[in-house]
């Protein structure tokens, strides 16, 4: 394979990884069931300790309802907005504008373009930190060509 070809198929390999982001790890964001998990269930569901689900509580960030022994009962709103808090966080945006936007979002709405500001700069932020990290993906992609080339018998 010449230079040029395994510079293109690093690049092809960069901006389409096999296994990208599937339909179903979308759905996620909709899910709209009437079951209630527990803090564990919740916590696997979501690849997240049941510390962090307990901390995001703790600040505000979601509530949770309680069964009659007291224990943690994770419905479809309270999934729906932890699926969206865990992508965030994934994604670096800080707790700050986390909190920030909770609030938001809890104010009704009226704070709608507001969000949509906050969104929106995650999102410019977030396209440029995915295009660095494209590139630097190619470079490794077209390294491993390089040495798979090399070590070809």
């Amino acid at each position: 394979m010449g230079e040029d070809e395994m510079l293109r198929r690093a690049l092809r390999l960069a901006v389409d990884p096999p296994g990208g982001v599937s339909i179903e790890a979308l759905r996620a964001l909709a899910r709209d069931d009437a079951t209630e998990w527990d803090i564990a269930t919740t916590a696997k569901h979501l690849g997240v300790s049941p510390h962090t689900l307990r901390y995001y509580e703790r600040i505000g960030l979601v509530q949770v309802a309680r069964d009659a022994a007291g224990h943690r009962r994770y419905g479809a709103p309270a999934v729906r907005r932890l699926v969206f808090l865990t992508r965030m966080r994934t994604s670096g945006m800080p707790i700050s504008d986390l909190r920030h936007y909770i609030d938001l979002v809890d104010s009704g709405q009226d704070t709608v373009s507001e969000r949509m500001d906050l969104l929106l700069e995650h999102r410019d932020i977030l396209r440029s930190r995915i295009a660095g990290l494209q590139l630097a993906l190619a470079a490794t992609e077209y390294k491993i060509a390089v040495y798979q080339e090399v070590h070809q018998p």
